[in-house]
């Protein structure tokens, strides 16, 4: 390079621009080069072709290789495509780069206006694998050597927006920095064309520049006049992010990432993090990049207690304010959380600084998350059209958990020019958005895994991108409001218009005459039942047994109920409807018996309307599990029964029988016993149990209400009395001390322990004076796996006697359904573990075909060893012109155990990996990382789906308390008027069923991932043992060793009944969808 340069200056310029790591000398390395050849920047597709007819070099050549091969592409029509077309994009973040990039290609004139002067931002992006295939493409490592040669696929977005600018300043690109867009400025006559108002007085080039097309990509806080957004508001969720200065030492480079670690599945984490710092998060997630970048979620107490938050506010602005974080306690913080995770491997944590010289950590709200109503619109005055469209944040701000940021960024950039050629094209305008919105509605939904699998062919094209593409799914009619003729006046749809022209739900109950008349067609015939009315007709409990036979009679036999009270009665058939059904009651027996309150049993009533109005129509055809059935409800619930019962055992297992979830599939009726409630309320209380909250003794309203144990609750009162979480069925105790409810991970362990401070005494955490970083924990810290309480103080159990032949193959089983998903790993452990067990169990997981691996993994099949070259062949048979690159791949985060490093290096030299395929190491673990992160964000995607479910339910109790106090008062309203709110209120029951459902089946999947963690550690824990003969254990060993077997059973059983669940699930969809067919 040296002889290059002395030979021709203009070499050296190059270099210079190519290694730049700063915004200025990035544009003032290209504005040298520019002098020494005589050219001008921008200039379009005429400057690149210059630039690469000065720079001969083989470097340079490298480089225009790649970026000819792009810009052939039949798609770009040899820069031709846009040739007419005038461009402005507005932000210079990643997308507005990309974006900016495909215009240029495609021959357009592209000028990008910035309000920053320099790229400052350290934090971290995840990487989908068509990214990268994207950037490389580009040539990202020439501009960027270390780019994803880590385990983790990631950049930093300083660095993203470097190689990008470095890009678009090649391909003639015109870029103004120090300039604010505020707005359009409309043709004022005929001939002239749309321009841009800007600040501070811009250059009169720029002033007078008229485009055709404006792309805004300056985030998500500025949206251009005539754009709706609508807002997806969750709980509170307080996200922290931390840059600490990376040296690059040795002992940096191998501590390994964490690719995502999350409360939801692996609580006991985040309890040992808990007990020696006194932090309470959600996640966490660690990337190696320029910096070493944290980022986490954090409760709200927490940061409270330890003094980060001053005080509490309702308003989350208030509550993150400047003024309401004491930044020296925020530091502690996160460096605390950052050691303990990576068990103060990385030494003394220094921060990195920000554009303004500061410690690079902050808090930030991502309680509401923003989307576009549409991704396109299109103004004309004077005969003057511009095309608006929006890509980047400012489209759909992006949910950082899930990685999906800048994956979802560039498919809307492409999308977004995809556009722009078609508007080139002379294509009528309502055809250009009605294109644009079908794109739209598809760009919420992908993912890596239903996108076309050849990412090496993805284009500007759509139909490269996206499977099962209907460019006609939205048509011209449907985005006339989207066309603004003559500038008239513009208006903000409503953000809930499009729930304005959904269709009625089947099955949901328009009016009260409709609910009343089904349920005198299904208690018809029953002797001794009549139904007249919502209250005197149900008061001796025969009509609701009435009901609950005619849809299932195999349920309940009639004649156990004859001459039993009305009280005993109604109990009776309240509580099978919770238990067979998944009825949830709204008022208590007593109320019912009462007819003091027909506006509940109506409530009550819909829920079996919605559930079986659709199917019921004579006895016997509603299926055991209905699609219109509280499915989720109706198993959790049984779930909840089932662990109440192997709690109240105690460990006493003498009968011999399993364990297992009740799954209800009865061939004989039910005879029913007479019911105790649990906690029998005194009787002057009977007739206002249902009115008042069992814990703050306020006033009940119907959308307000959940049951549990027999009891009502507020939803807002019913969670965790240490960590404030909601509650469901399948997790939470309540206290026989001091009376409170605890989620499983919070409840206290024993009955001396003091829970009156929200918090067991073993958990206490420090005070807010003390010194955090004295309790970070060290590196030989003892995590969860490790604390395992003694055998000796366990109950006694009986043992299963299995032969070791037994026990290996139970071992290695995979009980998992799907080969795609596995058990998560157990942060903080490095993914070294995860490789480890993958080699030992089979390769599904990274993509191979499934093989178990004999005991002896220093001599395997010579069949796996195929299997793992090919899959090793995969990852390196990349692009021809990419080796030369990889000749400088600085590996990282390669941390390995000398027994996994063993089986690496027989299993890499017995097939011929190590000399064939060069990155053997890395892809194997690359691979562990993925399956890795793809289960954080499974978890994540729950979890944020909650928060909104909680939300809704919230907005849905405020309106739901207004109508009904409307509905109660003696007021001379109109009847009509009454019969409207009635309407109302019955949708909100049914709104409230459908969310309480699906809130239910996701916690069902929270199940299944803490059973497949809670399986991947007792299955890496009873290997340990079954390696080592039998004659060399102890008998400490050998009991440990049939504890582990029989746990876990118990975990096989638990998910053998979620998958039998599912496949129910699925069948009666099935089955359902062909009765509606037929």
């Amino acid at each position: 390079m040296a002889a290059a340069a002395s030979q021709n200056p203009a070499h050296g310029l190059f270099e210079n621009f190519l290694q730049a790591q700063q915004c200025k000398e990035v544009l003032s390395s290209f504005q040298d080069l520019c002098m020494c050849l005589g050219l001008e920047p921008g200039g379009r597709l005429s400057l690149y072709h210059k630039l690469k007819a000065e720079l001969n070099y083989w470097n340079a050549k490298s480089l225009w290789a790649k970026l000819d091969k792009r810009a052939s592409h039949p798609v770009y029509e040899q820069g031709k495509a846009c040739a007419n077309t005038q461009c402005l994009v507005v932000g210079a973040g990643p997308c507005g780069l990309r974006t900016a990039v495909e215009l240029a290609l495609l021959g357009a004139r592209v000028v990008l206006v910035e309000k920053r002067t320099k790229f400052s931002r350290h934090n971290v992006l995840h990487l989908w694998p068509f990214t990268i295939q994207d950037l490389r493409g580009l040539g990202a490592k020439k501009f960027y050597g270390r780019f994803c040669t880590g385990t983790l696929d990631h950049i930093s977005i300083r660095q993203l927006q470097l190689l990008l600018l470095k890009v678009a300043l090649l391909l003639g690109v015109e870029i103004h920095w120090g300039v604010s867009f505020t707005g359009l400025l409309p043709p004022s006559h005929k001939g002239i064309g749309w321009r841009a108002e800007l600040q501070p007085s811009p250059p009169d080039q720029l002033a007078q520049y008229e485009f055709d097309v404006l792309i805004s990509a300056a985030g998500g806080k500025f949206i251009p006049e005539g754009f709706s957004v609508r807002e997806m508001r969750g709980k509170l969720a307080i996200g922290i992010t931390a840059n600490f200065v990376n040296g690059r030492t040795v002992a940096e480079t191998q501590v390994p990432e964490i690719s995502g670690v999350a409360r939801i599945y692996n609580q006991s984490f985040f309890q040992s993090l808990f007990k020696a710092t006194g932090i309470d998060l959600e996640n966490i997630v660690y990337y190696k990049d320029d910096t070493h970048y944290f980022v986490m979620t954090a409760k709200k107490q927490s940061l409270l207690r330890l003094g980060v938050l001053r005080q509490d506010f309702a308003d989350t602005e208030q509550l993150l304010g400047r003024d309401n974080i004491a930044p020296e306690a925020l530091h502690r913080f996160a460096r605390a959380a950052a050691d303990f995770a990576t068990h103060g491997k990385l030494g003394n944590l220094e921060f990195a600084c920000d554009a303004r010289g500061r410690p690079d950590v902050a808090a930030f709200d991502f309680t509401t998350m923003t989307r576009a109503e549409s991704a396109a619109r299109v103004q004309e005055k004077h005969g003057a059209r511009v095309l608006l469209e929006l890509v980047g944040d400012c489209l759909v701000e992006p949910f950082w958990p899930l990685g999906t940021g800048v994956a979802r960024g560039f498919l809307a950039a492409f999308d977004a020019a995809w556009t722009v050629k078609l508007w080139a094209k002379g294509t009528q305008p309502l055809e250009v958005l009605a294109e644009r919105e079908s794109l739209y509605q598809l760009l919420s939904q992908t993912s890596p895994e239903n996108m076309h699998r050849n990412i090496t062919q993805y284009t500007l094209d759509p139909a490269s991108r996206y499977p099962n593409l209907n460019l006609r799914s939205v048509t011209p009619q449907q985005v006339r409001d989207l066309y603004d003729v003559e500038a008239k006046e513009l208006e903000r749809r409503r953000s809930d218009k499009t729930d304005s022209r959904k269709l009625p739900t089947p099955g949901l109950v328009g009016t009260q005459e409709e609910l009343l008349l089904w349920c005198q067609k299904q208690t018809a015939g029953y002797p001794g039942v009549q139904v007249t009315n919502f209250s005197s007709s149900w008061a001796d409990g025969q009509a609701l047994c009435a009901l609950i036979h005619r849809l299932r009679p195999n349920l309940l036999d009639l004649s156990t109920v004859q001459g039993a009270g009305a009280l005993e009665t109604t109990a009776r058939a309240v509580k099978l409807a919770e238990q067979e059904l998944g009825i949830a009651p709204v008022i208590p027996p007593q109320v019912l018996v009462a007819g003091s309150d027909p506006l509940g049993l109506i409530a009550y009533l819909s829920q079996f309307y919605s559930a079986f109005g659709k199917t019921a129509q004579s006895p016997g055809m509603v299926t055991q599990l209905s699609t219109g059935t509280a499915n989720a409800v109706l198993f959790l619930s049984k779930l909840q029964r089932t662990l109440q019962r192997k709690r109240s055992q105690n460990g006493e297992e003498g009968s011999g029988k399993k364990p297992c979830i009740e799954m209800s599939s009865p061939t004989e009726p039910i005879i029913l016993q007479p019911v105790t409630p649990p906690n029998p309320l005194p009787a002057d209380q009977e007739a206002e149990d249902g009115d008042s909250c069992a814990l703050c003794g306020e006033r009940l309203y119907i959308l307000e209400r959940i049951c549990a144990d027999g009891r009502f609750f507020h939803r807002s009162c019913f969670h965790c009395h240490s960590c404030e979480a909601p509650l469901w069925p399948e997790g939470y105790r309540q206290h026989p001390g001091d009376g409170h409810f605890y989620c499983l991970l919070h409840f206290p362990q024993s009955t001396n322990q003091n829970v009156d401070d929200g918090a067991p005494k073993d958990q206490e955490p420090p005070s807010k004076n003390e010194d955090m970083e004295a309790t970070a924990v060290s590196p030989t810290t003892p995590t969860a796996s490790q604390e395992m309480e003694d055998p000796a103080k366990l109950p006694s159990r009986k043992l299963i006697r299995l032969s070791s032949p037994e026990r290996r193959w139970l071992s290695s089983l995979n009980f998992n359904p799907e080969a795609e998903v596995e058990g998560p790993p157990k942060p903080p452990r490095s993914c070294s573990a995860l490789a480890h067990q993958a080699l030992e169990d089979s390769f599904g997981g990274w993509g191979m075909p499934g093989k178990t691996l004999p005991l002896n993994v220093l001599s395997p099949p010579q069949d796996l060893l195929s299997s793992v070259a090919s899959a090793v062949e995969e990852e390196d048979d990349k692009d021809p012109s990419s080796s030369e690159e990889e000749e400088d791949t600085v590996e990282e985060d390669l941390v390995l155990t000398s027994a996994v490093e063993q089986t690496l290096l027989s299993i890499a030299k017995n097939s011929g990996t190590m000399e064939k395929y060069p990155t053997w190491r890395q892809t194997l673990l690359r691979r562990a990382k993925e399956e890795e992160m793809k289960r954080f964000c499974k978890a994540q995607a729950i979890q944020r789906r909650l928060d909104e479910i909680e939300a809704t339910l919230r907005e849905l109790e405020g309106e739901g308390k207004r109508l009904e106090l409307a509905l109660r008062s003696q007021t001379s309203s109109p009847e009509q008027e009454k019969k409207l709110w009635m309407e109302k209120l019955l949708n909100l029951v049914q709104r409230k069923n459908d969310l309480v459902a699906e809130e239910a089946d996701l916690m069902i999947t929270v199940q299944e991932l803490g059973l497949e963690e809670k399986q991947w550690q007792l299955d890496q824990e009873l290997r340990s043992y079954m390696d080592r003969k039998d004659t060399l254990k102890t008998a400490t060993e050998k009991q440990k060793e049939e504890q582990m077997l029989k746990q876990l059973l118990d975990v096989v059983k638990q998910r053998d009944a979620l998958i039998r669940f599912r496949d129910e699930c699925r069948l009666s969809e099935l089955a359902q969808g062909t009765g509606d067919q037929g």
